[in-house]
């Protein structure tokens, strides 16, 4: 059915379906605040293992990366080595937080992206997309690696990973997702949660007022074909 040919009632009428929609959007909020709490409920695993990575400011370890902050959130950002840009899904995701990360810092949050590639290429095209938040490379350590975001090129031969916990297709060697890390008054670096796949679509504020228009998302030829570099629309 076409757009064109949608219900249209008085205004009355309107008011009286909002109200009743008003009360299914309640709900799931309330729902969604009680997930939220039972997240921050769940247990945290100790990081162990030593990463050291490449950033603007020299060799930094995990810890490091806190700033003095007590909560870190990091961005598993789709870059390998062997490509010329980042992912433009990333890219997207990256358009939506990049102006969020000031404000997080006043939240005892720091927030950045840790992408594989080097970190030439990824301040190159940081530059290019007029991005301010931190990048740092893992290019040197197994950091993507553990955290479920990258794979080798064996493991992708095989024909599935372990993504989003659990076994399925291998897709490439790159996958979004998010992980967030505290650091106790010891030092003591701990992993709190990681989501990844449809569990990062909360984060993509774009999407949420997609969500609020008549088409909708509008993606029927296929999630994000339409999606583009913010500077490539025009091309």
């Amino acid at each position: 059915m076409s757009l064109d040919d949608h219900a249209k009632v008085t205004q009355a009428q309107w008011l009286e379906a909002r109200k009743a929609f008003l009360k299914k959007e309640k709900d799931f909020t309330r729902m969604r605040d009680e997930l939220s709490a039972a997240r921050r409920a769940l247990p945290w695993v100790k990081v162990e293992k030593r990463y050291e990575f490449d950033t603007t400011k020299g060799k930094r370890s995990l810890g490091d990366l806190f700033d003095g902050q007590s909560q870190l959130v990091v961005y598993h950002f789709m870059f390998d080595p062997s490509w010329e840009a980042g992912c433009k899904s990333c890219s997207f995701w990256a358009d939506n937080f990049e102006r969020n990360v000031v404000h997080l810092a006043h939240r005892d949050v720091k927030m950045m992206a840790i992408s594989r590639a080097p970190l030439a290429k990824l301040l190159a095209f940081q530059k290019r997309l007029g991005w301010t938040f931190e990048w740092a490379s893992s290019f040197e350590n197994d950091f993507n690696y553990d955290f479920g975001a990258s794979f080798t090129p064996e493991e992708v031969a095989s024909g599935k990973v372990e993504y989003n916990f659990v076994k399925q297709k291998a897709w490439g060697t790159e996958t979004p997702g998010i992980s967030v890390f505290y650091k106790d008054a010891r030092g003591d670096v701990y992993r709190t949660y990681s989501t990844y796949s449809r569990g990062l679509d909360m984060m993509n504020a774009a999407y949420h007022y997609l969500d609020l228009v008549p088409k909708g998302r509008d993606e029927g030829d296929g999630n994000m074909t339409w999606l583009r570099l913010r500077d490539s629309y025009d091309e």
